[in-house]
């Protein structure tokens, strides 16, 4: 059994229905004819479902399993000690699922017959004495009362675990205490698996090992696919599991799931917790949309340039705005669907509140972060040396990693600044490698032709430049060389004459060719300029 069975005061034991508490009551005066060690284990303990009685050769048609069968033994009165009708008609009642024999003494023979009680031996099914004095209808009310009893006990246990689980519930963490209680209340493991399958909580932490068995995490996920209420049932491990979806069909949370088998009022229990977990993570879930969608309304108010009515919403909710300048992070539309990725900005800036705020917007999430805070942060890493206890950053650039995905960030600007900050955070974005932080600083620092399109530009210049690519390849020139030389000399003959190891004719002549080949008056600093982005676009 997985769990104790309590009366109406969930402290005292109520025994089962089974052969083992029929010994046990004395008034009965019922004895054991087997001995323990000739029959099965626990075959005492084996729950009895009703008492029967009949004399039938062939009782077996009009028996159920798991009952005590009793009888006088009219059925043997000429089998005399012949062992084989014995056999015979115990190995029915074993087949039929008998769980029990009892004989009734004194009434049609004295004693049990030698040739039954060998055969029950034979067969390991239990088989008790009932004595002249004990009438069988004793015998079986005894039953019947222990299985009201149990019944009784079980549902006043069902209805004291069902308090204890909502008294749980209204703890502070009162998901995971809740999911904790069922766990003591059925005195077996209980999971609780999130809406895209992963275990989120787990009573007794560690007590399946190194891990959930494959087989019941699939089919929690399994069940989450198919998007209706289910529950289902597995073996995984030799162990049962029972699953149960959380929330309304088509709108999942999650799964419950509980190691062993579950009798009708622990099936209710969990029932219980399903309903009001399931409610709890709607209800959160509700709360959580209402948060983002008001972060995203202070993101808004600050975009539009509102920063006294966005300090106020900040003040009264999340202790202020992060003190002035700023830096503005940002990332796309498509990282913003990533629920886990919200969740884990919330606990960011939870843990460093009045320095981090965010809000999702159409077109990404933006994060706003104290200059201040943010100082210490590195480059893309976002985890440089110096960075200070309260920077958020490092945090930030953590979660990017962990969901593969690139945040730009700004300089530091001011409030009144945020949309060129935006702007130098998208840049940031989009000009950045790898995960994690990319810091518009960085990308600035290669100049303006770093943030035109690579492939385009080469495209143009290479078509800008073809008549020189083509005289250098038919005619085995270095036209393309020595520009580039003669731009990075600033335009002098003798020192590109020195650096290429020609004479300075020699450079005059390939400048003004080239400028022939290309119809531009290479004379003046725009074209020359204009030249020169054509060359680093090309390379």
């Amino acid at each position: 059994m997985l769990y104790e069975v309590y009366t109406g005061d969930v402290n005292a034991h109520t025994p089962a229905p089974t052969l083992r508490a029929l010994l046990g009551r004395t008034e009965l005066r019922l004895a054991l004819a087997v001995r323990d060690e000739d029959l099965p284990t626990g075959a005492l303990d084996a729950p009895i479902r009703w008492v029967h009685s009949s004399d039938l050769a062939d009782p077996t048609p009009f028996l159920s399993e798991g009952l005590a069968l009793l009888t006088t033994g009219t059925q043997f009165t000429t089998a005399g000690e012949d062992p084989e009708p014995y056999e015979a008609y115990v190995a029915r009642l074993v087949v039929r699922g008998v769980v029990a024999l009892g004989f009734g003494t004194e009434v049609v023979r004295a004693g049990i017959p030698a040739p039954l009680a060998r055969a029950c031996a034979d067969a390991r099914l239990p088989l008790f004495e009932v004595p002249y004095r004990t009438p069988f209808i004793a015998v079986a009310r005894a039953n019947a009362e222990a299985i009201a009893a149990q019944d009784y006990a079980r549902r006043s246990w069902s209805l004291a675990a069902q308090r204890s689980i909502a008294l749980a519930a209204l703890r502070p963490d009162g998901l995971d205490e809740s999911i904790a209680e069922l766990s003591r209340q059925l005195g077996a493991w209980v999971g609780l698996f999130d809406g895209g399958g992963g275990l989120a909580v787990e009573h007794p932490p560690g007590s399946l090992g190194t891990g959930v068995p494959a087989a019941v995490a699939d089919e929690a996920r399994r069940v989450l696919r198919r998007g209706a209420r289910a529950a289902s049932t597995l073996r995984a491990d030799e162990a049962p599991y029972t699953l149960q979806t959380l929330g309304r069909g088509g709108h999942l949370r999650g799964v419950i799931a509980v190691a062993g088998d579950l009798d009708a009022e622990a099936r209710v229990v969990v029932t219980s917790v399903v309903a009001m977990v399931g409610l709890a993570l709607e209800q959160g879930r509700d709360l959580a949309r209402a948060r983002v969608q008001l972060r995203g309304a202070l993101v808004q108010l600050l975009r539009a340039g509102r920063v006294g009515e966005a300090r106020r919403v900040a003040r009264e909710l999340w202790g202020g705005l992060p003190p002035a300048p700023v830096h503005i992070a940002w990332t796309d539309a498509a990282a913003s669907r990533r629920e886990s990725l919200v969740t884990g900005l919330d606990a960011i800036a939870e843990q460093h509140r009045g320095a981090v705020i965010h809000g999702r917007t159409e077109d990404g999430i933006v994060l706003i972060v104290g200059a201040g805070a943010g100082a210490g942060a590195g480059a893309g890493a976002g985890a440089g040396a110096g960075a200070g206890a309260d920077d958020p950053l490092p945090a930030v650039a953590a979660l990017a990693r962990e969901h593969d995905l690139r945040i730009g960030v700004s300089d530091a600007v001011a409030y009144e600044q945020l949309a060129a900050g935006l702007e130098q955070a998208r840049i940031a974005r989009e000009r950045g490698a790898g995960t994690g932080l990319a810091r518009f600083g960085d990308a600035a620092r290669d100049g303006v032709l770093a943030l035109v399109d690579a492939e385009a530009a080469r495209a143009i210049a290479r078509s800008r430049l073809a008549p020189l690519l083509e005289r250098d390849a038919t005619a085995g020139s270095t036209l393309i060389a020595t520009l580039r030389t003669w731009l990075e000399q600033d335009g002098s003959n003798e020192r590109t004459a020195q650096e290429l190891g020609i004479h300075r004719h020699t450079v005059r002549a390939h400048v003004a060719l080239a400028a022939r080949l290309l119809g531009r008056d290479l004379s003046g600093f725009a074209a020359r300029a204009d030249l020169w982005t054509d060359l680093r676009a090309l390379h």
